[in-house]
């Protein structure tokens, strides 16, 4: 007798190896059926067509019960006119990526360590210029997402005497004195209190934090978080790696003096504008942190020298505005670092 047959449903999907992406909008919960490589790969730049990242090219309001969300709850939720393609991208990029405790973990340790990777290949020791091994900067980020969990509790004041974080002067602070005397107010400091404490952790309230990898973001913003928390709280000695540029500029315009206000005066250290004296060309010196070479070829003037990443956009601007585009800055080398031997 033959085997009984089983009939199935024709209009009944079967969703494998399926990961969901949720947004609340509004009153309502949207759902997405995605390939979890995929969609990992879409929210890191990687991967653009939706029709490679949805399982299906609908949106749900539950995947399990195959249950669709009317056209108006999006209208609704998104806003009329809205094409479906955009509130697709809404809910990939903006939406919590639903996965089982194991694949959790398993996507958290893949982005802790493309996080450290990134991180390692852009900082290194700013006595040595070395660079980290990848478990020093772990055991860092480590130390600054235990401690995350103290400043709410102790106050961040506390924890930055804790792990020995330094002040941009590169002194370390939280050094208490002996006797009680008057904060930066003119009043007296409170009772068990140091002097200028309360100053301190308002200061401390406004630095970047670490709390550990999220599922729902790209490894490269976070890299980018891990690294101004490292840099501000100082759990190790750190800095961003130098860039290596190469600018070239006319020795006619060289000689004179910038044109544009925002090239004649920058902040002192009171946050008080001062006059700058000084040619293009010493301006342009005043970004370099180191010269490697510079030399005059024809009527060009040429210098390759390392400058701090955050001094890289104001170089740029600087160099094309005074020049009107005939000078350049050449990006040689992103990060240089020294690796040991």
């Amino acid at each position: 007798m033959p085997a009984a047959q089983i009939n199935q449903p024709s209009n009944k999907i079967s969703l494998t190896n399926v990961s969901l992406v949720r947004l609340r909008k509004g009153k309502k919960r949207y759902e997405l059926a995605c390939y979890k490589n995929k969609l990992l790969e879409y929210r890191q730049g990687l991967e653009e067509s939706l029709d490679n990242v949805l399982q299906v090219p609908t949106i749900f309001l539950s995947v399990q019960k195959a249950e669709t969300a009317p056209k108006a709850d999006l209208e609704k939720s998104f806003g009329k006119g809205k094409s479906q393609d955009d509130m697709v991208k809404e809910i990939l990029v903006k939406g919590e990526i639903q996965v089982n405790a194991g694949e959790r973990k398993e996507l958290l340790e893949r982005l802790e360590k493309e996080v450290v990777d990134m991180v390692q290949a852009r900082v290194v020791d700013p006595g040595t210029k070395r660079v980290y091994s990848a478990g020093m900067i772990r055991k860092a980020l480590d130390q600054l997402s235990s401690q995350a969990g103290h400043t709410q509790q102790q106050g961040k004041g506390d924890v930055a005497e804790k792990i020995g974080r330094l002040d941009l002067n590169g002194k370390r602070k939280g050094d208490k004195s002996g006797t009680a005397t008057p904060d930066d107010e003119g009043s007296p400091a409170p009772k068990g209190r140091a002097p200028g404490k309360d100053k301190e952790e308002s200061e401390d309230a406004h630095l970047p934090t670490w709390k550990g990898v999220s599922a729902n973001r790209s490894a490269k913003s976070q890299a980018l978080d891990a690294m101004k928390a490292l840099i501000a709280w100082q759990p190790i000695p750190v800095m961003r790696a130098r860039m290596r540029l190469r600018v070239t500029c006319p020795t006619s315009i060289t000689k004179n003096a910038p044109k544009s206000k925002a090239a004649t005066k920058e902040d002192n250290a009171e946050g008080e504008a001062k006059e700058v004296k000084g040619t293009i060309k010493d301006r342009i010196l005043g970004y370099i942190e180191q010269v490697e070479s510079q030399d005059t070829v024809g009527d060009e003037w040429e210098l390759v020298g390392f400058v701090e990443p955050g001094a890289f956009k104001g170089l740029g601007e600087f160099v094309g505005g005074e020049t009107r585009g005939r000078g350049r800055v050449e990006v040689l080398d992103m990060a240089v670092t020294h690796e040991e031997g």
